[in-house]
This record gives C-alpha cells, sequence and structure tokens, in this order.
C-alpha cells in the first residue's frame, strides 16, 4: 500500500454523478470516464494542495527503523489521457538508506476532485534499484485512474483510489471530518480521516488525517504493530 498518498473514485455506492461527464456506479464495472476539458490547471484541493515547488517532510519509527519520506511538488508536467497531470516526487528512507523513490501523476477537475493517474515506482536494495513494483500508468494495459481527493468529501463514503488489477488497487473511506491531531508540524483541528486498504494486501490498514490548507498531516498503520508517521516541516 502506498504509504504517502490518498484517495478516491467510488464504489459501494448506488451511483454518484457530478456536473461533468464524470459518473460512477457501485453497481456497474469500474469505468471512470475522463474528459480533459473538465480539469483544471491548478491542484488547490483544501484537503491535498499541490503548490510546485512545495516539499512535505514525514518522518516516523518503524519495525525496520527511522523512515523519513520527502514529498516534493515538483514544476513538470505529464500528459496522461490527455490530461495533464502534475508530477510528485517521493523519496522514502529508512535509517538514511533510499528504500524507493516514486513520480506520481495528479490532476484536478473542475469541482475540486483531485485524480490519481499513476506512478512510475523504483524500489532500492543497497542503494541500488531492483524493482520497478508497483508502477502503472492510467490507459496503459487496463489501468484507470482514481481520484486522490474530493472536492467535497463526505463522511461514509468509500472509494476507489487506484485501479491497475494486481499492481494497483487501493481502496478507501471517509470516517470522519472533524478530528483533530498534534504532530511536530502542528496542532489541528476539523482533519478529514480516512481508512485505506488494499485487497492485495490482506490485514494491511492505514487511518489518514488531512488538514484543511494543509494536506496530509499524519498516518496511522494498523497491522501487528501500529506505526505512526507524521507531518515534521515543510519547505516552500
Amino acid at each position: 500500500m502506498k504509504r504517502i498518498a490518498a484517495v478516491t473514485a467510488i464504489i459501494g455506492l448506488a451511483a454518484l454523478c457530478s456536473a461533468s461527464s464524470i459518473c460512477f456506479s457501485g453497481q456497474a464495472p469500474y469505468a471512470p470516464v475522463i474528459d480533459p476539458a473538465d480539469f483544471v490547471d491548478v491542484i488547490d484541493n483544501q484537503y491535498f494542495p499541490l503548490m510546485p515547488g512545495t516539499t512535505f517532510i514525514y518522518e516516523g519509527e518503524t519495525d525496520e527503523g527511522f523512515e523519513r519520506v520527502e514529498t516534493y511538488v515538483t514544476h513538470e508536467t505529464k500528459e496522461i489521457l490527455g490530461v495533464t497531470c502534475t508530477v510528485v516526487r517521493d523519496r522514502e528512507t529508512i535509517d538514511g538508506e533510499l528504500i524507493e523513490e516514486t513520480f506520481d501523476w495528479y490532476a484536478q477537475d473542475r469541482h475540486g476532485n483531485v485524480w490519481y493517474f499513476g506512478e512510475d515506482a523504483t524500489i532500492y536494495e543497497d542503494g541500488v534499484p531492483v524493482s520497478k513494483e508497483g508502477s502503472w500508468e492510467a490507459g496503459v494495459e487496463d489501468a484507470l485512474p482514481g481520484i486522490i481527493m474530493f472536492g467535497e468529501p463526505r463522511k461514509g463514503r468509500s472509494y476507489r483510489q487506484e485501479y491497475a488489477p494486481d499492481i494497483a488497487e487501493d481502496m478507501a473511506k471517509v470516517l470522519n471530518l472533524n478530528k483533530s491531531a498534534c504532530v511536530p508540524f502542528g496542532c489541528f483541528e476539523d482533519l478529514l480521516m480516512t481508512k485505506e486498504w488494499t485487497p492485495l494486501e490482506p490485514g494491511s490498514i492505514e487511518h489518514k488525517y488531512y488538514a484543511p490548507g494543509v494536506g496530509l498531516v499524519y498516518i496511522e498503520e494498523l497491522k501487528e504493530k501500529t506505526v505512526e508517521v507524521e507531518l515534521v516541516e515543510i519547505i516552500d
């Protein structure tokens, strides 16, 4: 399951249609309709803002050691399915050693929904790239985009974050819209809390907390041992 990432595309609902051509149905195969004309240039969703040049730094103690994730919103773009996506680079280290580097692709529609169009992931061992496991791109080999964050999240809504069969099948559900938490970067109210899981890793669950105007601030990984990953710094 991708650690620093987030939510959306819709399942488990009778139907959800916006004023745009994007429509999902829980009773039909997952098949989001992507119209490039529905997308805008800026990602300013209150729970998932991506301003180019911004770096989010997360840290936490894990079974493997001290984890640090640097999420950098680049000035680069990539066109996928005719949509211009913002490129975001994640670098994950354990005890200072690079474990994974990923380039994620996001775009926001005119209703404020932030879509996830895929990722180019590289796994490292002893400083050497050894795998591209988890990589996928919408429109390639049956892969489809999900939404990273709704423009108007609603408590109880379940959704699909991504869809690349047997590669990337993360799911999520909005649990709460008024949680509070303190992390090294600060204390926050009115947090959006989600539950995230994937059928590819049974038993692996994450709770993620998003602050209005900031984005992801806190992650709880729930498995054999609860692991906390927290926002410690934002560099503009």
